[in-house]
């Protein structure tokens, strides 16, 4: 547990979600936690107004004193930060996020570990809550918040930590992937595409951080992958464990047929390898959905969850914060925010809704924001991302001089290929532009999706805000 006494940990660039739910957790281990951020946005910031922790706004070297006893840096923190620099220069103790979730809390735990290029925070979320509702009081952190929720993090007392496991680099100074030190004994893969081109040359290289990561499985440890990824199943052969799969096809340990899809969620039968076994349903949309719950139904019943406890946890699932989360109803006009942001995600997320409203006029309101996205990896992939929507708006791209001269994406050349596939698809020059166009053009029934993976200027309260005015 905690050490005697408590320490006082900081941590820079504290308002990201993996790093805020650090945070809450360090401080209910019994430490004494302080944090600055550059940028400071709900849902983070209020969570952690929530819990007690002073937020600094900006960095300076006047937020370690006095001198903590441990720095905790973000991925988000580059070299010439001043916080940064002077932990170096005063050789304080400092630690990656995910160093530091190894050293204080992993041990001593059965550690699940989350992966994939999409679906990473609904499936953590969606297997904490069907642990958690079957009295397994696990611990997890979350890269994201689910509903109801007041934080994607706790520390629980049952033997199993539930992480969600990025891909992404751990630190400016420790390039391995954040999900290298986090002890798995059980790993989730989702999904395996190229993202994160800031970091990743090419998609042999993600798969490569991949492999290392199954590398490091127990032999009494066991692989939960998709078996309708390529990648994945080239894994495979090289696990040193167990495997099951998940997946449509009948090839597929846990499979799901007969998907239906309403405004009120998602059923599907399950079978077990070929045999019927139940239906389930989740209260989601979309067959990527279906996806992540079936690496959840794997992983559940892998810990000995009872069977009737993970059927009522997934059917009873709230969902998470910024994933297609229903933000308000006005005039019969419905509001989402979603944190999609690469094609495949926002493809997904749009085709989910078709579903289950096939009759409606759907809105997709995009901000191209990411590393990837402001990049021309993914020009053509968006081009076809937005097939379900009616209607397509564009806010511009954020800081698009951080891509590289000559390797930047274009939001003229995608709207003319919209276009020209007879798509409608309009860029506007900011948020209020946005929220007034829609204003003058929305009807009752509409679904209105705004996707970034950032606060999006608080478009979503500004338009909640016009239609009640309306």
């Amino acid at each position: 547990m905690t050490t005697a006494p408590p320490l006082h940990i900081h941590l820079i660039a504290i308002c990201g979600t993996g790093m805020g739910a650090l945070a809450v957790m360090l401080k209910a281990q019994g430490h004494h936690v302080t944090g600055s951020d550059k940028d400071v946005y709900p849902p983070m910031s209020t969570v952690l107004s929530e819990q007690n922790i002073p937020v600094y706004k900006g960095f300076t070297v006047a937020h370690l004193a006095p001198q903590p006893d441990l720095v905790v840096i973000g991925n988000a923190v580059s070299r010439g930060n001043p916080e940064a620099e002077a932990v170096l220069s005063r050789k304080i103790r400092y630690a990656s996020m995910p160093e530091t979730l190894k050293t204080f809390f992993l041990w001593k735990k059965t550690s699940i570990v989350v992966t994939g290029t999409h679906g990473k925070t609904t499936t953590t979320s969606m297997l904490a809550w069907v642990m958690e509702q079957a009295g397994f009081d696990p611990s997890y952190i979350i890269g994201g918040i689910p509903i109801g929720w007041a934080t994607g993090a706790k520390l629980g007392a049952g033997d199993v930590f539930i992480l969600e496991g990025d891909e992404y680099d751990s630190a400016f100074f420790d390039k391995r992937a954040k999900f290298l030190h986090y002890l798995p004994d059980i790993v989730i893969i989702n999904n395996i595409e190229f993202d994160h081109a800031d970091i990743y040359n090419n998609l042999d290289e993600i798969i490569l951080a991949f492999r290392r990561l199954v590398n490091i499985i127990p032999e009494n440890g066991l692989l939960i992958g998709s078996a309708d990824d390529e990648h994945i199943q080239a894994l495979m052969p090289g696990a040193p464990c167990t495997i099951q799969t998940f997946g449509e096809g009948s090839h597929a340990r846990w499979a799901a047929r007969q998907v239906n899809i309403t405004p009120e969620g998602t059923t599907f039968n399950l079978y077990e390898e070929g045999s019927y076994r139940d239906q389930l349903t989740i209260p989601m949309y979309g067959a990527h959905n279906v996806q992540n719950a079936l690496a959840v139904v794997a992983a559940a019943d892998q810990v000995g969850v009872p069977w009737e406890k993970t059927v009522t946890g997934l059917g009873s699932f709230p969902g998470v914060k910024r994933r297609l989360e229903l933000r308000g109803v006005i005039n019969g006009i419905h509001v989402y925010d979603d944190f999609a942001h690469h094609p495949t995600a926002v493809e997904a997320t749009l085709c989910g809704l078709r579903s289950a409203y096939p009759d409606k006029r759907i809105w997709a309101i995009f901000e191209p924001r990411t590393a990837t996205t402001i990049r021309r990896i993914f020009q053509a992939g968006y081009s076809i991302a937005f097939d379900a929507a009616d209607y397509i708006l564009f806010a511009p791209i954020y800081l698009p001089n951080k891509a590289p001269e000559g390797n930047r994406f274009s939001l003229e050349e995608l709207i003319d290929g919209l276009h020209t596939r007879g798509l409608d698809a309009l860029a506007l020059p900011d948020v209020d532009r946005i929220v007034n166009h829609l204003i003058a053009h929305v009807q009752p029934g509409d679904h209105l999706v705004f996707m970034s993976n950032g606060g999006f200027d608080s478009i979503h309260e500004k338009m909640l805000k016009k239609l009640e005015a309306l």
